[in-house]
């Protein structure tokens, strides 16, 4: 509890941001003359490749089990994150210049803060606000510059623009599954979304790609959707799910590098102040530092967990290992350190918040 326990929670969202924008330039190009049903069926079809992991041994739990009781919402999410956005994404990025396309990406971070912060209540300071705002101007700059090519693009902008909304209300819905088995979540999710993308590209007659186009956009799901999904949930374990959507405001520049590398032409000033107001936002995020005095009611839940960690103090009749799961009851306690958004401290604030700014 002495460090800031934001630090992990960054580091491993900023690793699914760097799994996810990859492949999104190689994704506009595998999916030329694919349609979009088809394309978010193989994305999310390679998700579950992705996702998968070789059972555990032995009895303990290290992970709590996802039941009957969440596949409502898993269906929800899957509809919103799984077939919905992927097939908007696959079609705007058709109608966009890559660069482009990957730095509009950008907007899931804003709309999932403001919908965190709406659902979950999860607290936006001074710092997280002024960030939001600026990547807001970004997106607004950039939708404006792929006006610039004409009716189409603005229709591709706006097509990237509603996937990324859908993508960051999959995120809040998300948001409670945190303490679930990661990969058992993704496996649930890409399976529905393959069954709803399959059977509107069946539907739709859409044409089947060849060998290496769909083994290229298999790599990319098992990529962008599958191992970069399992580190984003684990992410939002630690920081929630606004403060894991705006660190993954990384993976539009990684995706815009990745163009570039592959000969997309430059956005000139329009990317390069869009770029500028981005990156002005995310290092507003990367710096935060949140601790106060907080009081946590009592609560009873399941999750992974460690006795290390100032908050599970319970006992076991056999020493558990490092990380378990099972039920386990908190009891009511006072006490100041720092935190993120965890399953832990989803305590209210006043505004203006206790945050410790540090460069």
């Amino acid at each position: 509890m002495a460090g800031n326990p934001i630090i992990l929670g960054t580091l491993l969202a900023a690793l699914a941001a760097l799994a996810f924008g990859v492949t999104a330039p190689f994704i506009q190009r595998l999916g030329a003359g694919v349609g979009p049903f088809t394309t978010a069926a193989l994305l999310y079809l390679g998700a579950a490749i992705g996702a998968y992991s070789p059972p555990g041994r032995g009895a303990t739990r290290r992970e709590a089990r996802v039941g009957l009781r969440h596949l409502p919402r898993l269906f929800a999410i899957a509809f919103f994150g799984a077939a919905l956005a992927p097939t908007l994404f696959a079609w705007g990025l058709q109608r966009v210049p890559a660069t482009y396309g990957s730095l509009l990406l950008n907007g899931e971070a804003v709309f999932t803060v403001i919908l965190a912060a709406l659902i979950h209540h999860e607290h936006i300071g001074r710092r997280v606000g002024l960030a939001v705002a600026l990547m807001f101007v970004g997106g607004a700059v950039t939708v404006l510059g792929a006006s610039s090519s004409g009716t189409f693009g603005l229709l591709g902008a706006l097509a990237v623009i509603s996937a990324v909304f859908s993508w960051a209300l999959d995120n809040v819905l998300t948001r409670p599954f945190a303490e679930l088995d990661p990969a058992t979540v993704v496996r649930v999710k890409a399976v529905f979304g393959v069954l709803l993308t399959g059977a509107l590209a069946l539907g739709m007659g859409e044409a089947r790609p060849s060998g290496l186009r769909l083994a290229g956009l298999l790599a990319c799901g098992a990529t962008g959707y599958g191992i970069s999904l399992r580190l984003y949930i684990l992410a939002q374990r630690r920081i929630g799910a606004g403060r894991t959507g705006s660190v993954f405001a990384v993976a539009p520049f990684v995706g815009a590098l990745c163009a570039l590398l592959l000969g997309d032409e430059p956005g000139g000033a329009t990317t390069a102040s869009a770029a500028a107001l981005f990156v002005a936002g995310l290092v507003l995020h990367l710096t935060e530092r949140h601790g106060h005095e907080h009081r946590h009611e009592v609560i009873e839940h399941d999750h992974a967990h460690s006795h290390d960690d100032g908050h599970h103090d319970h006992t076991h009749d056999e020493a558990p290992p490092d990380v378990h799961a099972h039920p386990h009851r908190h009891e009511a306690r006072l006490h100041q350190h720092p935190h993120g958004p965890d399953a832990h401290h989803g305590h209210r604030h006043e505004w203006p918040a206790q945050d410790q700014r540090r460069p």
